[in-house]
């Protein structure tokens, strides 16, 4: 999933930023209701985490402002307010579900998920929960790697690179492609964060086999395809 949590609390969006990116999943956080609503206007995200009590914009006339708009992204507030016409005023502004603080991240991801399960259904969108290249074969619901049989332990950052290689198989995907879906940043740190995790990736998925599935395309990027040797 990708993820929209607008949370003024620091420390609580810092806290779910972290859970949710160690679930697997791509988080963008916004720390006011402006920029928030302005985030979701612009982002293509498959859920927003909407804090009800919010600086600048509050939580409420947020999702309001984005259903005039027509952007029916799935909403789901949390709030210190969990009385029963608390609840309906949230989903009356458009909210389609409403979590009370405190809560459980284990309730709240699967909720999360729900929602996101919902967006794709209505859409028309399958999500697919496994994909293979060649002999090279993801699970995300197992988080099992295996390549012509032999199972394959990936880090949780290796794991979500190759989820995204895989998705792109054939494809060129670039560096920027990488940094926005796989590490979050939305600018190019100068680091080698990509040549090491690549290269850590390549070691576990292509050593022991003749041909290698994972190959970087000069000044491009990287891509994936299945173990055959390249045509002469």
């Amino acid at each position: 999933m990708r993820l929209l949590i607008i949370e003024d609390d620091r420390e609580a969006a810092a806290y779910l930023v972290k859970a949710f990116r160690e679930a697997g999943h791509a988080v963008d956080h916004a720390g006011d209701g402006l920029d928030g609503y302005a985030l979701a206007r612009e982002g293509d995200y498959d859920v927003l985490i909407v804090d009800r009590m919010l600086p600048k914009l509050d939580g409420l006339s947020l999702v309001r402002s984005l259903r005039e708009q027509e952007i029916a992204t799935p909403v789901l507030i949390l709030s210190a307010l969990g009385q029963v016409d608390d609840r309906v005023k949230g989903l009356r502004a458009g909210g389609d579900d409403y979590l009370p603080k405190p809560y459980a991240f284990s309730e709240l991801l699967a909720r999360t998920e729900v929602l996101a399960r919902r967006r794709a259904a209505a859409t028309g969108q399958s999500e697919t929960t496994a994909y293979r290249v060649g002999d090279l074969e993801l699970d995300r619901l197992s988080h099992r790697v295996t390549r012509a049989g032999r199972e394959i332990v990936l880090q949780p950052r290796e794991f979500r690179l190759l989820e995204y290689l895989m998705r792109h198989a054939g494809q060129v995907v670039t560096r920027t492609m990488l940094l926005e879906h796989v590490w979050d940043y939305h600018f190019d740190p100068q680091t080698n964060v990509i040549d090491v995790h690549v290269s850590r990736l390549r070691s576990k998925i292509d050593r022991g086999f003749e041909h290698p599935m994972i190959h970087t395309v000069r000044g491009a990027g990287y891509v994936i395809r299945p173990d055959e040797p390249l045509a002469s």
